[in-house]
């Protein structure tokens, strides 16, 4: 037997370790699995090297759990250690094992496979342990099998021990504050989210699966009986898909493995991207693109993290720009630095390389579905449209590459690039000043007239909606020269598309000015300011407008920016058209009631027009034109 004091700088690390190592607990059972899988894949690589002669058997991880005990166990089959390496490997803490085999073989052939960036996971175990022992025997010939045991302090015993297999065990009593982790659900939860993916299968207890009677033994149905057996519950899938060449996957393949990654995902993803890159960095994955919806936030941080099929995290934004974080899916790859918790991203060079690759890759992949088969992205457009608009917005190189793929839809449905729409509409909505207008709805429904008013004057109208259209409108007004956007309802439409052409008013300057107080006297002059114009006789009497500029900064200050300006005041412009028979009519009535009651019915109607008329004043509206009627 031997004892001694563990190499370390201070005898305060092993709170630290329990305390602050990790910042959630169940991080040890990630920790100790991924060490006794690279255990495996350690004895596996001398096996291909010729360095170990031995039979390999079945190389698998098992998670025992012994409620009566109040231990939890990790054992592998694979390298083990000696006393020696022992105390090299667990006493000193300063070196890294798996550093150390991995500086060994660096450049052989399936050396990459070590995780070997994790030297201090064992520690892990005390964070939920009061002792913790390691029954190991090494792979080597003659080796004799030894305990090293601690109970957290630098004091340790190692006694040599009876092992009939190679490989190790982790046993762990633990903690009456951590009891949780001894309960099956738990463990299995743990497991189901660090190690569903780890390249050596990982059992955990047994389940229940039922099988066609050995024996024949039929029911009164006349049909083989189907009777109950215990397997063993593997927890992992060793080869998910994105361990495997493309040519090897068929369409269904991708869609079950988004299927065994997102469980509750009702709907399928619309088309997926396979990652494979070995060189300037390692990387595999595939990503998917989901139905994006509405709301952004929810979206995001569907993406899971592996390195060499660990799980480190679903926060990847600092290795994917942050617009391709609405996508879902996996990466992979043990190129990207970590810190002792393997939670927080370090930004180095490879994560650089591999943001960039990504976007390229994505970039590509909608460029080339909308060459081979426009019809089919057209009619994605509604779904990709969002995550095409926030990538725009958040990255200059994919808003440089999706000029050739990013479309515009008008009210009839039909699509085009930016360059197809100015050529369509540069004859008709080009004004006075030479400046190009493009005209968008942000709601079909609710600015209906206004649509139809525009397209009967051979306007040509967007469909422009989602929560970051405000911004995206600003983004495209600055990457083209002479273009604006205005939607459809924020002036008249001789105001919006400004011509050399004047109509003249039936209405005198007088006459105008002994209307504007009836008007007033129904509205809040606050939030209103009226106008008089001339207009078609055709259009409406009157149209209530916010001008674009107001209505813009409201709507990206709501979805956050624009904040600068401080807060915009709800105002609007009320324009009355001194051409409609209706305001004539107004003027010649000849008793005050009768004109208040014509002014608020035609207000009333604007206010309608717009979705402004709610409540009580909706009510007498209504109860108004039944006694017109």
């Amino acid at each position: 037997m031997k004892t001694g004091q563990i190499n370390v700088q201070t005898e305060n690390i092993f709170p630290i370790i329990k305390k602050f190592l990790y910042s959630d607990h169940e991080i040890f059972l990630r920790e100790l699995v991924s060490n006794a899988v690279d255990a495996s894949q350690k004895l596996k690589f001398l096996a291909s090297n010729g360095e170990f002669k031995g039979e390999l058997g079945d190389l698998k991880v098992e998670v025992l759990l012994d409620v009566a005990e109040k231990t939890l166990t990790i054992r592998d089959n694979g390298i083990g250690m000696t006393a020696d390496e022992i105390d090299k490997y667990i006493n000193e803490i300063a070196f890294s094992g798996a550093e150390e085999f991995v500086e060994k073989y660096k450049g052989k052939e399936g050396a990459e496979q070590i995780i070997g960036h994790f030297g201090l996971g064992f520690y892990s175990s005390f964070m939920v342990a009061d002792r913790v022992q390691i029954k190991t025997l090494s792979h080597t010939d003659g080796s004799q099998a030894v305990q090293w045991e601690s109970n957290g302090s630098p004091e340790y015993t190692i006694t040599e021990i009876e092992k009939e297999d190679r490989g190790t065990d982790i046993v762990m009593y633990i903690s009456e504050e951590s009891a949780e982790f001894l309960e099956k659900a738990r463990v299995q939860g743990i497991l189901d989210k660090y190690c569903k993916f780890l390249p050596h299968p990982v059992i955990f207890g047994t389940k229940t699966e039922y099988i066609d009677d050995p024996k024949g033994e039929k029911d009164e149905n006349d049909k083989v009986k189907r009777v109950a057996i215990d397997i063993p519950n593997q927890v992992n899938n060793v080869s998910p898909a994105w361990t495997k060449a493309p040519v090897d996957l068929t369409t269904e393949d991708y869609t079950n493995f988004y299927r065994e990654v997102y469980p509750t995902t009702v709907e399928d993803p619309l088309f997926h991207i396979h990652l494979n890159v070995d060189y300037p960095f390692n990387l595999t994955g595939i990503l998917y693109f989901p139905k994006i919806k509405e709301n952004v936030e929810v979206q995001k941080n569907k993406i899971n993290l592996y390195s060499n099929q660990v799980f480190i995290t679903d926060n990847v934004e600092q290795i994917v720009p942050e617009f391709l974080t609405l996508l879902h899916g996996v990466i992979d790859s043990p190129d990207i630095p970590l810190n002792v918790s393997r939670s927080y991203l370090q930004s180095d060079s490879n994560v650089k390389k591999i943001s960039s690759h990504i976007t390229k890759k994505v970039a590509d992949k909608l460029a080339e579905m909308f060459r081979k088969d426009r019809k089919d992205f057209e009619d994605k457009w509604d779904d990709l449209s969002l995550f095409v608009q926030y990538g725009m917005l958040s990255d200059d190189k994919f808003a440089d590459k999706s000029k050739s793929f990013s479309l515009l839809k008008n009210t009839d449905g039909e699509h085009f690039t930016m360059d197809e729409y100015k050529e369509k509409i540069t004859a008709l909505q080009t004004n006075k000043d030479e400046k190009l207008v493009i005209l968008y709805t942000s709601s079909l429904d609710e600015q209906y007239g206004f649509v139809q008013n525009a397209k009967g004057r051979g306007y040509d109208v967007l469909d422009i909606g989602g929560p970051l259209s405000a911004h995206w409108i600003g983004k495209m007004e600055q990457s083209y020269e002479n273009v604006t956007f205005t939607r459809v309802d924020a002036d008249t439409l001789d105001k919006l598309i400004q011509k050399d052409i004047e109509i003249p008013s039936l209405l005198t300057k007088e006459q105008e000015e002994s209307l504007q107080p009836l008007f007033e006297e129904v509205l809040d002059k606050q939030k209103f300011k009226i106008n008089f114009e001339s207009m078609d006789s055709n259009d409406a009497p009157i149209i209530i407008t916010q001008p674009e500029f107001i209505r813009r900064m409201k709507e990206q200050q709501a979805m956050g920016g624009g904040g600068f300006f401080g807060a915009f005041p709800e105002t609007y412009n009320l324009v009355i058209n001194s051409n409609h028979e209706k305001i004539s009519d107004v003027l010649n009535t000849k008793t005050k009631k009768t004109q208040d009651r014509k002014v608020k019915q035609l207000t009333d109607i604007a206010l309608l027009a717009q979705g402004m008329l709610k409540g009580e004043a909706l009510n007498a509206f209504i109860q108004r034109s039944i006694e017109l009627v």
